[in-house]
């Protein structure tokens, strides 16, 4: 059986629906859905330490790195559970999702159940662009939305 989960992403003007799915035993994690209300362009996207929104989204916390490593790409051997680097809004402000990620899980040590998913304002560096904030947040600026990972009704 399947384990599904879903967040509801809300930001200022940035909204969108986000869906996790893993087949039972499964070596991956699908992640689909659309963000709307964003600039056209790149935008980092996150799963953040804490399932708690009650300052917006900086109660997030950082980004879920449960094995204390440097920031990186989603295809990097060395990264945060939490860096699926960017999605890519069009002209008319939407990014379409569909994302597999073998690190992260919706069960166990690297659960992302209960915890927080961003959508970054600017571009994730992927740990790459040489800015002090690059090997912990990939300098991808301030949080445009959030939403918390829940258990998805089958």
């Amino acid at each position: 059986m399947s384990v599904d989960a879903v967040c509801v992403l809300q930001g200022q003007v940035v909204s969108g629906t986000i869906y996790f799915n893993q087949a039972a035993n499964g070596p991956s994690v699908t992640v689909s859905g659309e963000v709307k209300g964003l600039t056209p362009g790149q935008h980092g996207f996150h799963i953040h330490e804490f399932g708690d929104n009650t300052n917006g989204c900086t109660s997030a916390g950082g980004h879920f790195n449960p094995t204390k490593q440097v920031h990186g790409g989603p295809t990097d051997a060395v990264r945060h559970v939490g860096d699926l680097g960017n999605v890519t809004a069009g002209n008319d402000g939407i990014a379409k999702i569909n994302i597999q990620d073998s690190v992260m899980s919706l069960t166990g040590q690297n659960s992302i159940i209960g915890r927080s998913l961003v959508v970054h304002e600017g571009v994730d560096d992927l740990g790459k662009g040489g800015h002090e904030q690059s090997l912990t947040t990939g300098n991808a600026g301030g949080r445009a939305a959030c939403g918390v990972i829940g258990i998805k009704k089958q």
